[in-house]
């Protein structure tokens, strides 16, 4: 088979590779489609170290191609999606509930941390009973691609903030993560969502996914502005959905007294090894604020509730599609994804 791999810091490539075997608890998948992540841009950047050969991506649904002699829910030809997070279901951390802490802090994250990613005509699932989900019927591949990673992380972000009904949220970034959580919000019953995006077409896109107010940071500073919106009180919850050392102080800036931060943002490829709280802001440690680090959390019965609100028509992820590519041609869509080329958001890759 055919997988996308990582050669070396800043370097990718098509390579070539034995389709996998499942072992008793597992399956492999033939992909039928995939995304590409800006989480794999930060990888090759070197931002998490991976042996040269790791094949890339965690964004992928397809068709069950083989099952381990211990699977017993699901079957040869079945439609399904994964998620990015696939946790053993087993471990202290999975009977807990963190799911995405898996065996270890960021353990359920596997696919290309700890072992290879699913852009691949082939992929491996471990625990497949645990972390299959099958696809409705109504529901296509494109939009079951963004439960795997995007709307499970958005919607996890809105979770982790604890948005009250009807209160107000500030979602710092509009990429697809960003736009998830304020479609998240939009189910959650927030009563004011503050979109902060500077790039127009990501603007446009917030608008469509429901946030009442878009703030643009290129234009200033965009704490003043939430609190005029916020009658000078702040949000009940910020979320930090890029990754940057300023958006992080700045949701602790723009949040209330009591209220909550929560950050899916992938930190560590700017800004160093640490990130800065402000301390008047956060009332010296005293201001009952709450800071929330989230990876979304695997499994199938939380991929089966995502996939239902795609086949129930609560979301539609699918706006987010601006670029699609045969599999051959997945290095220029990786090259687009580090550049922003042509305002690229997700590239759709069909095998």
């Amino acid at each position: 088979m055919k997988a996308f791999a990582f050669l070396a810091k800043n370097k990718v490539g098509l390579v070539d590779r034995p389709v996998p075997e499942p072992g008793p608890e597992d399956a492999v998948v033939r992909t039928t489609a995939s995304l590409v992540c800006t989480s794999d841009v930060h990888t090759v950047h070197g931002v998490l170290p991976l042996p040269e050969g790791r094949v890339l991506g965690h964004e992928s649904v397809g068709i069950v191609h083989r099952v381990g002699s211990s699977v017993r829910g699901f079957k040869e030809g079945d439609r399904v999606a994964v998620c990015a997070v696939t946790p053993c279901g087993h471990c202290d951390r999975c009977q807990r509930g963190q799911s995405a802490q898996c065996g270890g802090m960021l353990g359920g994250y596997k696919f290309t941390a700890q072992r290879d990613g699913n852009l691949a005509e082939y992929f491996l699932v471990n625990n497949a009973d645990f972390n299959l989900a099958p696809i409705p019927d109504l529901v296509s591949d494109e939009a079951a691609l963004y439960t795997t990673d995007m709307l499970s992380t958005g919607l996890s972000a809105v979770e982790a903030a604890d948005i009250p009904l009807g209160g107000s949220v500030a979602i710092f970034a509009q990429g697809p993560v960003g736009l998830c959580a304020t479609a998240g919000a939009r189910l959650r019953g927030a009563g004011l969502i503050i979109a902060v995006e500077s790039r127009p077409e990501r603007q446009a896109l917030a608008k469509t996914f429901g946030a009442d107010v878009v703030v643009d940071p290129s234009k200033g500073d965009p704490v003043p502005e939430i609190q005029r919106l916020t009658g000078g009180v702040g949000v009940d919850s910020a979320i930090e959905a890029v990754g940057l050392p300023v958006t992080f102080e700045n949701c602790i800036r723009a949040t209330r007294a009591g209220g909550v931060i929560s950050n899916v943002g992938y930190h560590g490829e700017a800004g160093g090894d640490a990130l800065r709280i402000p301390l008047l802001d956060f009332g010296f440690g005293m201001a009952d604020k709450t800071i929330r680090g989230v990876l979304c959390p695997g499994g199938r019965e939380r991929m089966t509730r995502l996939l239902r609100l795609l086949a129930t028509k609560r979301v539609d992820p699918t706006p987010m599609t601006t670029h699609r590519f045969p599999f051959s041609q997945v290095e220029r869509a990786f090259r687009m994804m580090e550049t922003k080329e042509e305002n690229i958001l997700k590239p759709l890759i069909t095998y």
